[in-house]
């Protein structure tokens, strides 16, 4: 991950986010913690993210937004807006104020949308190709390791000195990231604007998903596994029941399984450069799978809590795998689109999946709703196994040191047809990575093959 911050401006924009991240994470349990002490009520408590969870619904729109603008004062002026946001939270006296939290949290909702979206095209702006994985890892390892002590922290804020305390904390460390990332050194050129229909620029990022084969099957993977991952957080207090432990007692599984993801996103940059972002994911998704079977069959306490370590380990492989995937795979012109429709496409199951899981648990043991969902994720990492067997083998001769064009006579032969030519205009702007030079560079038919070596030739 040290790779990551030689390029120059990347330390800042590391410590920027870092600012955010702390807020964020000794806020985030205070919101619905806030409310239930208010009112007292379990499930106003619980409706407080589901405020939070509006937002995405119409994140394709953002999306186009995003992506007629630049991205360093996009994320500047998006940590001031959220500095500003979360201040009404100090006038929070009783149980009629509760609305004011709930605002706010809407409002948090379109900053996690299009935040991270716009994040995903300054690291492509900055960044070099090769070293994306080691600045994904270093801030999905940092956000990790303050979800331990970021939660426990606000709690006891709280508990202290009520909400108000936590609150300009929270402003003040957006305020920190915005001028932290001002100070960047960056030149950024004006997107170039698009003179489509509006609902085709809403739908691009979700074609470009769908038109790239790798990204469509990581999608589809991912996707199985989001449909019953859900299953787990409506479960986990059943769980702890068959142990004989109370309710409070997640948070050590909360913990321990952040340990986990700690050592996962330390040990995520090293796996993606040996295997590929694809295997990565694929292993990902086969150890969150095998955690799932070993808690359902666990029958000590100490085997369950380490289940929960592993389960740790896994996610960071996905997160930070799917990631590099879309920064390395998607034209800048449409990475605020492609961002948030992989958002879209990854939240609406997720909800879905919660929705059925709090049902499922009334009704079947925990155990038989573990097994479900790690035979689940077993078929969405066999379904990214062998339909991306030909990338998967690629990424891996490249991470013995195989040659560079292997790589390239792979993704040629990914975007374009049999016979050399491009699948359609969206493939074609894709290989040149919507860069007008680069489409020159190709035959006035579009015409691309390659020589015995590898290297791509114009006929």
């Amino acid at each position: 991950m040290k790779a990551a911050f030689t390029t120059p401006g990347f330390t800042r924009l590391y410590a920027g986010l870092t600012s955010s991240m702390v807020g964020d994470s000794i806020m985030l349990l205070v919101l619905s913690m806030w409310v239930k002490t208010l009112t007292g009520s379990n499930a106003m408590a619980g409706l407080t993210f589901f405020f939070m969870d509006i937002p995405s619904l119409f994140a394709p729109l953002m999306g186009v937004w995003l992506d007629r603008v630049r991205r360093k004062p996009f994320l500047v002026w998006g940590n001031v807006g959220s500095a500003v946001m979360v201040l009404p939270l100090v006038l929070v006296r009783d149980e009629g104020d509760v609305w004011i939290i709930w605002a706010v949290v809407f409002f948090y909702g379109i900053a996690f949308v299009v935040l991270p979206a716009a994040l995903n095209g300054l690291l492509k702006e900055m960044v070099p190709e090769d070293l994306l994985v080691d600045a994904n890892a270093s801030l999905q390892t940092t956000k990790e390791a303050f979800r331990i002590f970021g939660p426990l922290l606000g709690a006891a804020l709280f508990a202290w000195t009520g909400g108000w305390l936590v609150a300009l904390i929270d402003a003040a460390s957006f305020a920190v990231a915005a001028a932290v990332i001002a100070s960047i050194p960056l030149r950024e050129e004006q997107p170039e604007p698009d003179d489509s229909h509006l609902l085709a620029q809403i739908v691009a990022g979700l074609r470009h998903l769908v038109a790239d084969r790798v990204l469509a099957n990581m999608l589809v993977g991912f996707g199985l596994t989001m449909l019953v991952l859900g299953f787990c957080e409506a479960s986990i207090y059943a769980l702890l029941d068959a142990f004989e432990k109370p309710a409070t007692y997640a948070g050590v599984f909360v913990t321990i399984q952040g340990v986990g993801a700690i050592a996962g996103g330390l040990s995520s940059g090293w796996l993606i450069r040996r295997t590929g972002e694809v295997a990565a994911s694929a292993i990902g998704l086969v150890i969150l799978a095998l955690t799932m079977l070993g808690i359902a069959a666990a029958r000590d306490l100490w085997f369950m809590l380490m289940c929960a370590g592993f389960m740790g380990v896994s996610l960071p492989l996905l997160t930070i795998g799917y990631l590099t995937l879309i920064q390395k795979r998607t034209p800048q012109a449409l990475m605020g689109r492609v961002s948030t429709a992989a958002e879209v496409v990854m939240s609406v199951p997720g909800a879905v999946s919660l929705a059925v899981g709090a049902a499922l648990v009334s009704v079947l043991d925990y155990r038989v709703i573990f097994v479900i969902v790690g035979v689940v994720t077993l078929a969405g990492a066999a379904h990214i196994g062998f339909w991306l067997r030909e990338q998967i083998r690629t990424d891996w001769r490249a991470g013995r040191g195989g040659s560079v064009d292997e790589g390239l006579r792979s993704v040629g032969e990914d975007l374009l047809g049999e016979d050399g030519r491009a699948r359609d205009a969206h493939a074609l702007d894709h290989v040149a990575g919507g860069d007008a030079s680069s489409l020159s560079a190709l035959g006035a038919d579009g015409h691309l093959s390659f020589r015995d070596d590898g290297r791509k030739q114009v006929r």
